[in-house]
């Protein structure tokens, strides 16, 4: 293999590739990089086996066509130093040269042929879904994933895909985020994409994409990216159970106003407690230490008597830094059973503190 490539070309692909490298054990492949240099394009791949990233690119001039690995961050150690302009990569004795002008680096490689292979999405089953959609609904839920749960299926997020819409939904176990979509699908499935893999799909898909599935994995494609993630094998909860079905006292509270007097009790505990008055609403911290922070802001709630909850301001503030109307809803029953948050079509169900 013998290419020329723009510094800010590669620099940019190789920046993508990083999450998707094994960064502990040099020794192991997946800390490399493949670059496959045919058919008038550039081609990267980058993997830990569980998440994968490759990535395209016609903007290159191949003198020789060919395949080699390298380490993808030393590589990208390499290029971030260089001037922009021309950077020259070539194999020669199972080592890859990188030079520009007079600065020459080299670096050991693998057998290209024992990187791992990545799925294939022709003839998969697809689902068909506009990345503005996907992206958004991901994101909504993101902050309820949970991490390092022994129950695996809670470290990802369920797609449950259903004849006329597709729901978004996941739970922490203290918290459910739910988003639903309206969208007429021709398969009706149900998968669990890990965190990991949903964080980096925020990143890279803007434009069209396609997505494809089957017993193991979630492949999506674009024209530049084409991405794969192992999916999580287990039973997402019931979380339509969850959801509470009637509410005693429902209230429409404003965005600004209420994130407002959240982070001003922050400042001394993430408990926070909520009084709800007829003419007012009171925030509190909860703390055992002997510091105090209050805030109350006018507003007529409707409530005939006080009626209070406690909560995690986490969940709260998660949910309304997720919406983008300037008003939410909010459902609530008694003081020590979930309330829901409502905003057009994103849920959040929440536990509340004991008090």
């Amino acid at each position: 293999m013998k290419i020329t490539v723009q510094k800010s070309i590669i620099e940019n692909i190789l920046i993508h590739t990083q999450p998707f490298l094994e960064k502990k054990d040099t020794s192991q492949i997946t800390s490399h990089v493949l670059l496959d240099a045919s058919n008038s394009k550039l081609t990267v791949k980058a993997t830990d086996y569980e998440i994968g990233l490759l990535v395209s690119t016609p903007n290159i001039n191949i003198i020789e066509n060919g395949s080699v690995t390298a380490n993808g961050k030393k590589l990208l150690d390499i290029i971030r130093i260089l001037k922009d302009g021309d950077i020259n990569l070539e194999i020669k004795n199972d080592i890859l040269y990188i030079s520009q002008s007079h600065s020459n680096f080299k670096l050991p490689t693998f057998a290209y042929n024992e990187f791992p292979t990545f799925p294939l999405y022709e003839e998969k089953p697809r689902i068909s879904i506009d990345s503005h959609s996907l992206i958004e609904s991901l994101k909504k839920i993101t902050p309820a994933i949970d991490t390092n749960n022994p129950k695996f299926e809670l470290n990802g997020a369920l797609i449950d895909i259903k004849e006329n819409n597709i729901n978004f939904a996941s739970t922490d176990t203290r918290r459910l985020a739910v988003v639903t979509i309206e969208n007429q699908n021709n398969n009706q499935l149900s998968i669990i994409i890990p965190k990991k893999a949903i964080i980096e799909i925020q990143k890279l898909f803007f434009d069209n994409i396609e997505l494809y599935y089957d017993d193991t994995n979630l492949i999506i494609n674009s024209d530049q990216y084409t991405f794969f993630t192992k999916l999580i094998n287990g039973k997402f909860p019931e979380y339509s159970r969850i959801i509470p079905k009637e509410t005693a006292h429902n209230l429409t509270l404003p965005k600004a106003v209420m994130i407002e007097a959240i982070k001003q009790i922050t400042t001394i505990s993430s408990n926070v407690k909520i009084t709800f008055l007829n003419n007012s609403i009171i925030f509190e911290s909860l703390s055992d230490d002997n510091i105090e922070a209050k805030t109350e802001i006018d507003y007529k709630t409707g409530f005939s008597s006080s009626f209070t909850i406690a909560i995690n301001s986490r969940y709260l503030l998660d949910f309304l830094n997720s919406i983008n109307s300037s008003e939410f809803d909010i459902g609530l029953n008694e003081s020590n059973l979930p309330f829901i948050l409502n905003e057009n079509n994103f849920k959040t169900v929440v536990m509340p503190i004991v008090i």
